[in-house]
């Protein structure tokens, strides 16, 4: 660097206001040389929606991929993508998927056994999916916040979660779900001692899994349905229903719970 004593400086002083004048005249004329076309401020933000909006669903699908993979590690890769797609969806105005995406991160919290970190999203999701009206999505969450409640041992609050979830599912036909709530609240009932009441929501969920085909969760309703049976003390049911479910299990090579 150079050292500037009091006599030089005022002339350093001005060399530096000279160039930077003179900067300040060659970028202005390029300006007038190459002018820019203004963009509407609205035009901008729908720009700017549309690109997040495209983005968003292949972000989706990379945290979907990570959570298959079931482990600890993935689970949190899982996470991060998740919150990547949350952030876009929130820019595009897409309060469908952020409510989806929300319920989501709450699922694999869940799996990873962080129950209030489930419960803090699922809470972000429920008021989204009643603001835009999407019955499936809040039957899928409430369902959701009951199964914490249940695993936490607050039964009393799980049952009421899932009987808000029960009619909206079948309000707008999502068999699939109605069959998980009801399972749900069958093994409330085996917790509570009430072998029979618990019977009777399993076979109901075990025939709505039934006849819409989905053999991992008429596998899982078989077993439940054979711990009541275990629970009731009569091992030759008990066994006839393990043995259902035991090869149903294999074919669907299941390793973890069923997600939403």
């Amino acid at each position: 660097m150079i050292k500037i004593d009091k006599n030089t400086k005022g002339v350093a002083m001005f060399d530096r206001a000279q160039w930077f004048l003179a900067g300040m005249s060659i970028a202005f004329s390029v300006h007038l040389s190459h002018p820019v076309t203004a963009v509407p401020v609205g035009k901008a933000v729908q720009i700017a929606q549309t690109n997040s909006s495209n983005a968003a669903p292949k972000v989706y699908e990379e945290a979907e991929k990570l959570e298959e993979q079931r482990t600890a590690e993935a689970l949190r890769g899982a996470i991060v993508k998740y919150k990547e797609a949350l952030k876009l969806y929130r820019k595009a105005g897409d309060r469908n998927r952020e409510a989806t995406t929300l319920t989501r991160i709450g699922v694999v919290y869940d799996n990873l056994e962080e129950k209030q970190k489930a419960l803090e999203y699922y809470n972000q999701s429920l008021p989204l999916s009643r603001e835009v009206g999407d019955r499936k999505q809040e039957a899928i969450t409430l369902t959701s916040i009951g199964d914490v409640y249940s695993d936490l041992g607050k039964n009393p609050e799980a049952l009421e979660y899932y009987n808000q979830a029960l009619p909206l599912s079948r309000g707008v036909g999502d068999h699939k779900q109605e069959a998980i709530t009801l399972n749900g609240i069958g093994q409330l009932y085996l917790d509570w001692g009430e072998q029979h009441k618990a019977l009777e929501y399993y076979n109901q969920s075990l025939s709505i899994f039934q006849a819409v085909g989905d053999r991992r969760g008429e596998a899982y309703t078989l077993n439940n349905i054979g711990q009541v049976y275990s629970a009731l003390g009569e091992k030759q049911k008990m066994l006839e229903y393990y043995s259902q479910s035991l090869p149903l299990f294999r074919n669907c090579s299941i390793t973890a719970a069923w997600g939403i």
